[in-house]
């Protein structure tokens, strides 16, 4: 076994079922089927090429889950932040009409794999909510609605009365549900995939960070400090972390998404009379700001929020007040909360926050841009990445592939990338033009 891996100190590292890391890689192995990245895609992927029938070694830097996979919110949302259906269909016609249907598709996916293999990851499919945080955001809520209803997708759109009745206040003013979606323990999901994909013969060194990638005759070299691993197949699963442990591992790709730190946060148990009143039926809840307000609660009744501030000073303790007001703005009765855990992870956002599929080169792919939603995303694009590189026709697969389009400057784009939260705080007071 490997050495011990230092987690952020987050509510998950707290809760989620230990994982023994494996040994890294050493020496020459030979596969079938590499994988590099031990997130919800890189683990998704590898379940399912293993089912498929194929030899499959996973390549991790640090540890299963160690990267966006096991600290963000936990939300299963299977829309996209500003990709909406019919512009996927527009940009990439049948692609893209199969990646509607991936997406639509990704929340009962992600479900399904904790059902099918036991996973112990505090796993509640429990619909996720988008109130609208204005009276003109109801009608973006109509319009998402009944985009997905035309592409056969259970979104309903829910008045006034029924968004207070689902959140106990009634701060805001409508929103569309999706009851296919939910919420989970998302290192315990990392984990949890992990063992599954182990138990099909998956083989993952951990501790191990690839530093660099070629197509060398018929196979993929892929090299680490300690070993070399020959593939007939390749899948990069880093997302925004691509750049993070080996700055020359896909620059062109790494530097399509700025790596926006995200922050998370934890209350204390939440009373139980309380708990009966506030989010009853225990929905994931994100609105529609640019500056989110989101939240759901944990298998101890805590409430899971988060949020961004500007500038790099005293971050965690302004963005936990942050957070608690908002909170205590929307819920009076609870009062402003105590944050018992605080922790952070980046999120890859790109312009247009359309998630690209990329071909490396013969049996190669890679995807990044998660733009928030990479939970339920990651899980099914991992799934079909794994198809695509097990024999399924690309025709037949839901990726739209394109060009890896790099931000000019990007160290001076991830730099300023922090006051875009300024420009989305004034977008959050004016009605959209729809």
């Amino acid at each position: 076994m490997g050495e011990a891996v230092e987690f952020p100190k987050s509510l998950w590292a707290a809760t989620a079922p230990e994982r023994a890391v494996t040994a890294p890689l050493k020496g020459i192995e030979e596969t079938d089927v590499a994988v590099i990245g031990a997130g919800f895609t890189g683990l998704s992927a590898a379940i399912e090429a293993a089912r498929r029938g194929h030899a499959v070694t996973l390549l991790e830097g640090k540890a299963a889950g160690w990267g966006a996979s096991g600290r963000n919110n936990g939300q299963v949302i299977p829309i996209l932040t500003s990709a909406e259906p019919d512009v996927w269909v527009s940009r990439y016609g049948d692609a893209g009409r199969r990646m509607v249907n991936l997406i639509g598709n990704s929340g009962d996916v992600l479900f399904d794999l904790v059902r099918e293999f036991d996973m112990q990851a505090e796993a509640e499919q429990a619909g996720w909510f988008q109130p609208a945080h204005t009276p003109g955001r109801v009608k973006l809520s109509q319009k998402r609605v009944d985009a997905w209803k035309r592409f056969g997708f259970p979104a309903e759109l829910k008045d006034a009365r029924e968004t207070a009745e689902i959140l106990g206040t009634d701060f805001w003013y409508g929103g569309m549900y999706n009851r296919t979606g939910g919420h989970v323990n998302p290192l315990a999901l990392a984990r949890e995939m992990a063992r599954a994909a182990e138990g099909l013969g998956v083989v993952i060194h951990e501790q191990s960070p690839v530093q660099s990638f070629a197509r060398e005759g018929a196979q993929w070299v892929i090299r680490t400090p300690g070993g070399t691993l020959k593939a007939r197949a390749l899948i990069l699963a880093t997302n925004a972390y691509t750049g993070e442990l080996a700055p020359k591992l896909a620059p062109r790709i790494a530097h399509s998404v700025v790596p926006v730190l995200s922050w998370q946060m934890a209350t204390q148990p939440i009373s139980d009379n309380l708990r009966a009143k506030i989010l009853p039926g225990r929905q994931a809840v994100s609105d529609t700001r640019g500056d989110l307000r989101f939240f759901r609660y944990d298998a101890r009744n805590r409430l899971i929020t988060g949020g961004a501030v500007m500038g790099n000073f005293n971050v965690a303790n302004r963005v936990r007040q942050k957070a608690a007001r908002n909170l205590a703005e929307a819920f009076p009765d609870l009062g402003v909360p105590e944050m018992t855990h605080v922790w952070s992870g980046f999120i890859g956002m790109n312009w247009d926050r359309f998630p690209r599929v990329h071909k490396l080169g013969p049996d190669g792919w890679a995807w990044i841009g998660c733009n928030g939603r990479g939970v339920a995303l990651g899980t099914s694009l991992g799934r079909e990445l794994a198809r695509a590189v097990t024999g399924v026709a690309e025709q037949e697969l839901a990726l739209p592939v394109t060009e890896p389009h790099p931000f000019p400057l990007h160290g001076i784009v991830r730099r300023v990338a922090p006051t875009y939260l300024a420009w989305l705080k004034r977008q959050d007071h004016k009605e959209l033009n729809l």
